[in-house]
């Protein structure tokens, strides 16, 4: 006899390849730490690229390029006022999947 979670597992196994090919593509995206801590400062609400750029470290050139990656993969989304350009997380699913990673993360290194 089959146990609860075994039928889970089958259940998530038996999903049409395309499933497993977008959580791929997402996992990737995300693979980045530079991106994790723009998803971590972006938590907080829409920020513009100035304030990005004050709490990470880094060039301009490679903050957009990677704010460019989490919005073309659908993680971001954007708007212009005047010449600064605002970025939001798009989709909610992200900070809940990234801060229980972190956090997991966290625990397991006694940080």
């Amino acid at each position: 006899m089959a146990t609860r979670s075994s039928k889970k597992i089958r259940a998530e196994l038996d999903k049409p390849d395309h499933v497993f090919d977008k959580a791929a593509e997402l996992f990737r995206v995300m693979s980045a730490p530079m991106r994790l801590k723009i998803i971590s400062c972006l938590c907080e609400g829409e920020q513009n690229v100035s304030y990005l750029l004050e709490k990470i470290t880094t060039t301009q050139p490679n903050m957009s390029q990677h704010l460019n990656t989490l919005y073309k993969a659908g993680v971001l989304a954007k708007r212009r006022e005047g010449v600064q350009i605002h970025y939001r997380i798009a989709n909610e699913q992200i900070v809940n999947l990234c801060r229980a990673v972190c956090v997991q993360v966290e625990q397991d290194s006694g940080l």
